[in-house]
């Protein structure tokens, strides 16, 4: 179990089973009877895009190495965003039908806004939620969220019909998701979710009240999702050995200025 969980290192937020194998080096049939165990537990998560870490691992991991390199990469950026709006800022990932919260900055208006690292909400009433699961495949949207759609307020998206009409606007914005009082009465937020060559590693937000330009801010929200991405990816590519300790095959300059740009059809690199 622990060389399991030791696969999820640094920037790594998904593994197949057969990465898994090659990392730890367990027999297959082992390592998978190890990982259903884990995912009863909830230490991990399993989805048809392979294993990442479980409600448990990031309650306990939000300040721990699992995120270290996802954190370390988003802290100037985040800061960054503080700093060019007054706003206050989120990093967060999914976990399971919540997004879990691994980064919050912000000045006086960060006590009005019921978030803490660590903590989570429902992802379908956030912006972070919605900007991770536009990119994912319709199948894991809906045995993640559907039978989880409760309703927090009375703008809360609780019709998979509508979730999906909403996810579709995301991708046809360019990555951008927009709430509005939707999870908090007078919170609104504009969010972009950072993407990795396998799907979203985690979302960036700006929050601020009622009044809030939301319009006006996601340029900076989507610039700043795009500028973590390739931090993490660049980390990867410079990281990446195989179990031999030989460089392992790295992402190509073409598909690194292809995961900078976001599709103007909504596609994803």
């Amino acid at each position: 179990m622990t060389l399991i969980l030791d696969a999820f290192h640094g920037s790594t937020m998904r593994l197949t089973l057969e990465e898994i194998v090659r990392s730890t080096r367990l027999p297959r049939s082992t390592a998978h009877r190890i990982l259903d165990q884990l995912v009863k537990a909830a230490w991990l998560r399993h989805s048809s895009a392979g294993y990442s870490l479980g409600r448990r691992s990031l309650r306990l991991g939000a300040d721990a190495q699992s995120f270290f390199d996802l954190r370390s990469a988003a802290a100037p950026v985040l800061h960054d965003l503080l700093l060019k709006t007054g706003m206050v800022v989120h990093l967060a990932v999914l976990d399971d039908a919540d997004v879990r919260y691994l980064d919050k900055v912000g000045g006086s208006f960060a006590a009005k806004v019921p978030s803490r690292v660590g903590g989570g909400a429902p992802a379908h009433s956030t912006a972070l939620g919605k900007a991770m699961l536009a990119w994912l495949p319709a199948e894991e949207v809906d045995a993640l969220v559907g039978d989880s759609m409760g309703r927090l307020t009375q703008r809360t998206i609780s019709d998979p019909r509508i979730l999906y009409q909403e996810m579709h606007r995301i991708r046809v914005r360019n990555g951008i998701a927009f709430e509005r009082g939707e999870h908090t009465p007078g919170i609104c937020c504009a969010a972009a979710a950072v993407r990795g060559p396998d799907g979203p590693l985690a979302a960036v937000s700006l929050v601020g009240g009622a009044e809030c330009p939301l319009e006006a801010v996601a340029p900076l929200v989507a610039a700043a999702a795009r500028t973590i991405s390739l931090a993490l990816v660049s980390q990867v590519e410079s990281e990446r050995v195989d179990p031999a300790g030989a460089p392992a095959e790295t992402w190509s300059a073409d598909t690194l200025a292809r995961l900078a740009a976001i599709g103007q059809d909504g596609d994803w690199i």
